[in-house]
């Protein structure tokens, strides 16, 4: 059977993208909605489930593309997945390291590689990130996928999941080896990252404590994500556009919601951490969200303003998540006076005078700029401009 197209999945990509754009640009981190924050450690929010569905959404898009590599063989799969996995990385590096200089009182000054502070602590440019994730996530899942085929990726996918929670357990602390004092991987990736190119510098117990929430440790559950999400995609066009399909999707989505929500149980479901229990339960929203819309929109006809809107911010995807990052870090640098620059004017000046509570504005500015970004991918797909990373 050949590709059949399905509109439901560009609309799902978009949508998700949508949501990534909307939970990292609000007007101010200190008045967030709590639907919009993510959990403070185990548990679950709306906000937790935007990252593993575009990692999903990432192995959908990979079933429609894999069979062609696999056509032309080995040199062109290895040439085209080494490429775009580097490409992704070095764009979110890049991010992270952007614009390059900062602030220091009254001076700009080149953001170094790597620095101490006056207080003694290890600070420098993030070598993880959201983009980096997906990059390392893509890369493993299309290897495992090429060479196992549907089948065997699944097994071996399985396999990492509950070989991910024995080291958890042995290697971690056998008091609480799911906190984030306890966890095995923190160590493990100061080991292979650094102190000076990790995210978070908290205090605990008085001691300044380095933790990486996109870490290379917890990156081995995520990458079952993206081989879930090629399964799907894969079963999707295998099936085709019929009820059967569409029966299976939902029974497979309720299934693994039911198993990972077992799981919380033993292995708290845990974005931080990125936990088996959280692939498993995320992939099972992800699956009967998929299957819903597909109900919708392929079996119902339902193409409205709100599909058509999604769709356009999944023709750029990776290209407007980035750009909605690099703004405000580059405007961010252009000083108008009080704590006001480019990117924030709107908020500080306008938005935050919204009556009620403050919340209200910082959402509104989350929402002008997901509107910003529309404008941007709506003139870009007008212009047939499509930048594939």
């Amino acid at each position: 059977m050949g590709q059949q197209r399905f509109y439901s999945l560009d609309v799902f990509r978009g949508a998700t993208v949508c949501l990534m754009i909307l939970v990292n640009n609000p007007g101010t981190w200190s008045h967030i909605y709590p639907p919009l924050k993510h959990a403070d450690w185990h548990g679950l929010t709306p906000t937790d489930l935007v990252f593993p569905f575009f990692l999903f959404a990432v192995g959908n898009a990979m079933s429609f593309v894999m069979p062609r590599l696999e056509v032309a063989g080995d040199k062109v799969f290895w040439s085209k997945v080494l490429k775009r996995s580097a490409l992704i990385f070095l764009i979110g590096l890049f991010l992270n390291w952007s614009p390059f200089f900062t602030w220091q009182g009254d001076q700009l000054v080149f953001k170094q590689w790597a620095w101490t502070d006056t207080l003694g602590n290890a600070q420098g440019v993030r070598i993880t990130g959201v983009l980096q994730r997906i990059a390392l996530c893509y890369f493993f899942a299309s290897v495992i996928v090429y060479y196992f085929k549907v089948r065997g990726a699944f097994a071996l996918g399985l396999a990492m999941l509950l070989l991910y929670w024995a080291i958890c357990l042995l290697l971690g602390d056998a008091r609480d080896p799911f906190s984030m004092t306890g966890y095995f991987g923190r160590d493990a990736d100061i080991a292979l990252l650094g102190k000076s190119h990790m995210l978070h510098i908290d205090k605990v117990d008085g001691k300044v404590f380095y933790f990486d929430y996109e870490g290379i440790s917890s990156t081995v559950a995520a990458i079952v994500q993206v081989i879930f999400g090629y399964i799907v995609g894969d079963y999707i066009q295998k099936k085709g556009k019929n009820h059967e399909m569409l029966t299976g999707l939902f029974v497979a989505g309720v299934a693994m919601l039911v198993t990972g929500f077992c799981w919380d149980t033993v292995f708290p479901i845990n974005k931080k951490i990125w936990t088996s229990s959280y692939t498993v339960y995320t992939t099972g929203l992800a699956t009967i969200t998929i299957a819903t819309m597909i109900w919708m929109i392929e079996f119902k006809g339902v193409r409205g303003g709100i599909a058509r809107f999604f769709d356009v911010f999944g023709k750029n995807a990776l290209f407007v998540f980035a750009l909605s990052g690099f703004l405000p870090r580059a405007l961010g640098l252009i000083r108008l006076g009080d704590g006001v620059n480019p990117w924030n004017w709107l908020y500080k000046k306008v938005l935050i005078h919204i009556p009620g509570p403050a919340e209200n504005g910082s959402l509104a500015y989350a929402v002008f700029v997901i509107l910003l970004m529309w404008a941007v991918c709506w003139w870009m797909d007008k212009k047939k401009i499509y930048i594939k990373v």
